[in-house]
């Protein structure tokens, strides 16, 4: 058997310590499999006097992620410090510069720094591996990387924070407001103390521009991505998707046009009957479209300690199995230095059209104005509905309209028109529609 392949890991927070966990007690297993012994040899975290319920007694102990990449006596280095800068980025390129493997499940500096990265871990021959970065234990990094090859991808979409589609689960099966349920999630651990990064779509986006990257061959373009988060969905919103037929999901969606590439997160209202419209909860689910394979969706646990570290172990056990000398996998999927230009897509007709919701005050030749407006930018309206506020003191109600496919830009500028008029009450709501063509 060949030599035991030495594993130094930087943060041993929930994700790190279930990797050590996992390790120690499938020590025999994990050899029969790779064909080599794998053994933790080193490890740092901010507390070393912490018990975390693991036997570091065998392990060295460094007192920095950037000493332990620089000095560690390791052939693959596991990032799970988070950040895009700092401890993380730093210790990644000194463990690169020294020609190390490393698996990281750090999203935010792959979408920073990930194409700097790869051109590094391609010049010295060394393996830079993330599955755990988007999905969690979802396999969705190798289906892009490796297992979809030939095939020519023409949108990648999903539900891809768990935080996020546990709200607006809760919202719409118990009838909480947004606030509650934020508070239950940051109760059982699915929501940081601060969420803004979750609930306002940093985190899908960041998820969203390495799918991309890897589907489409371009540079990494997490600064181009259209992002709106789920804090203005109202219990309203929920309760009007659910009578027309869809649920409302936060969904990345990456897409090749003509003109270039469209990268969007938003919550999104999809069809009731859809697979993706029934992932509740944490889970994740990512969709694949390409013309060799067809439709494919992987749906699975998207955080967690024992999720996340299944994702790290299969990256560690793969360059266990990797020949030294053998041909390396592109990082990206495309060679770093072959990475196109990214090319930002004209925006288009949304085939999927729009949801929009407006309060109004009841008087009469209000749901003529709203109609004019519409017509006047050229959208088709497939329904509207006008109900009245369910407590009898309120005078206004609400307006329902569902359009066919227009362009967003048409859109925005009818809704910025009503703006104007003296009859709306609060601010208009728009969502967008997408209708899954497999799911």
């Amino acid at each position: 058997m060949a030599d035991a392949l030495k594993v130094g890991i930087a943060g041993l927070g929930t994700v790190g310590a279930s990797l050590v966990r996992i390790i120690q007690n499938r020590a025999n297993e994990l050899a029969t499999t790779c064909g080599r012994a794998i053994e933790i040899t080193a490890v740092t975290a901010r507390d070393k006097s912490r018990d975390r319920g693991i036997d570091l007694s065998s392990i060295t102990w460094f007192d920095t992620p950037e000493k332990l990449a620089a000095e560690a006596d390791i052939d693959v280095f596991v990032e799970l410090i988070g950040s895009s800068e700092g401890a993380a980025a730093n210790s990644v390129r000194a463990a690169l510069a020294r020609g190390l493997h490393v698996v990281t499940a750090n999203k935010a500096l792959l979408a920073a720094h990930g194409v700097e990265l790869a051109k590094v871990a391609e010049e010295k021959g060394a393996l830079l591996n993330f599955e755990a970065a988007v999905a969690g234990g979802i396999p969705v990094i190798k289906a892009l990387r490796e297992s979809l090859t030939g095939n020519t991808v023409s949108r990648v979409y999903g539900i891809m924070n768990g935080t996020c589609n546990y709200i607006l689960t809760r919202m719409e099966k118990e009838g909480l407001s947004f606030a509650d349920c934020l508070k239950e999630a940051q109760r059982l651990g699915y929501a940081e103390a601060d969420p803004a990064f979750d609930i306002g779509g940093n985190d899908t986006a960041h998820k969203l521009a390495i799918l991309t990257t890897l589907a489409f061959g371009t540079q990494i373009a997490a600064d181009e991505i259209y992002l709106e988060g789920i804090t203005n969905i109202s219990i309203e919103d929920i309760h009007a998707a659910s009578d027309l037929g869809y649920r409302i999901k936060l969904l990345g969606v990456a897409q090749k046009t003509d003109s270039g590439i469209e990268q969007r997160v938003h919550p999104t209202m999809v069809p009731y009957n859809t697979v993706i419209a029934q992932v509740d909860g944490v889970t994740n689910a990512v969709a694949i479209e390409s013309d060799i394979l067809g439709e494919l969706l992987m749906v699975g646990p998207g955080a967690g300690g024992n999720a996340t570290a299944s994702s790290v172990l299969g990256d560690i056990a793969d360059i266990a199995k990797s020949q030294p000398g053998a041909q390396r996998v592109p990082v990206l999927g495309t060679p770093a230095l072959a990475l196109a230009p990214y090319k930002r897509a004209q925006m288009q007709s949304h085939e999927g059209g729009y949801f929009i919701r407006l309060t109004v005050a009841d008087r009469a030749g209000v749901f003529a104005s709203v109609a004019t407006h519409m017509a006047e930018n050229a959208i088709s309206l497939e329904s509207i509905v006008q109900r009245p506020k369910p407590d009898a003191e309120d005078t206004s109600k609400t307006i329902i309209l569902v359009t066919h496919a227009t362009a967003e830009h048409s859109v925005r500028k009818a809704v910025d028109a009503i703006k104007g008029e003296t009859y709306l009450v609060g601010e208009p709501q728009v969502i967008r529609i997408e209708r899954p063509k497999a799911f």
